[in-house]
């Protein structure tokens, strides 16, 4: 049985604020077409006080790094973006003592000149969800972290450059806007969102990215672009999950290039830094 809910003198996990027990430890989440990337990978089950993960925390090694992996959506994509344990899934990597999370995921385009297959590294995010468990945060222990640029530097740097040595094609930077799910956009939403000046459109970003930040763990995120939203591009096919799911796979070969050469990037950075 897990542990019940942190008192204030347990509000972090172990290794939170005296860094990682042995080097550094890479974390990623995304997909199960990534448990092929590991070698020497094992499956644990971490216990935390916000209940179980997503799935067992695979972890193992690329290229001779340190890796721990979790799908977000758990095995076969059976939890919803809403249903996801986001609070427990940051815990977990905390407490595998991981530095840097690299966050992979679908998005679809709100602008026309992000096409499907594109690579985005976003610098900022919107967050439209609701009912979610955003933070760990309780009273009295109550403070405000600085969110102002919720990617970290130079981290995107260094995602963007992965992106360009894999024959990508990267946008630099781009708003994305989180929305509830599981459900897609009314053609209404979609417009509404494009014109607000925002870029890309995910489900899973809020509360993934302030939950990993509040546990000073780095965070970078890169989108694929898997379709044009409802309301862009005229009228187009609504969006489906299995398109969705198609094309992700189809960007699936490179997407694991460009996160073999990251995951060496951030682990030479992270020793060169101290």
């Amino acid at each position: 049985m897990a542990p019940g809910p942190p008192t204030q003198h347990e509000a972090r996990p172990k290794s939170a604020g005296s860094g990682p027990k042995v080097g550094t430890v890479i974390g990623i989440y995304g997909g199960t077409g990534f448990y092929e990337l590991l070698d020497d990978a094992r499956a644990e089950n971490i216990e935390t006080p916000y209940g179980p993960t997503s799935d067992p925390v695979m972890i193992g090694s690329v290229d001779g790094k340190a890796v721990a992996f979790l799908p977000r959506h758990g095995k076969g994509h059976r939890l919803p973006p809403h249903a996801i344990p986001y609070r427990a899934n940051a815990w977990a990597m905390k407490e595998l003592g991981v530095t840097d999370v690299i966050g992979l995921c679908a998005a679809g385009a709100l602008v026309p000149e992000y096409r499907p297959g594109d690579f985005v590294v976003p610098d900022q995010l919107v967050d439209r969800t609701w009912g979610r468990e955003s933070s760990f945060i309780e009273s009295p222990d109550v403070h405000h972290m600085a969110f102002a640029d919720p990617y970290s530097e130079p981290h995107r740097g260094m995602a963007i450059t992965a992106c360009r040595e894999a024959g990508a094609t990267v946008h630099e930077a781009g708003t994305t806007v989180v929305i509830q799910g599981p459900r897609f956009s009314t053609r209404a939403e979609s417009r509404w969102f494009a014109e607000s000046g925002f870029h890309l459109i995910n489900m899973t970003q809020m509360p993934e990215v302030p939950l990993t930040r509040e546990l000073e763990t780095e965070y970078v995120n890169i989108a694929v672009i898997t379709d044009y939203d409802a309301g862009v591009h005229g009228e187009i096919e609504p969006v489906t999950h299995e398109r969705v799911l198609e094309r992700f796979a189809h960007s699936l070969g490179v997407l694991r290039i460009v996160v073999t050469g990251l995951i060496s990037t951030i682990a030479t950075w992270r020793q060169e830094s101290g």
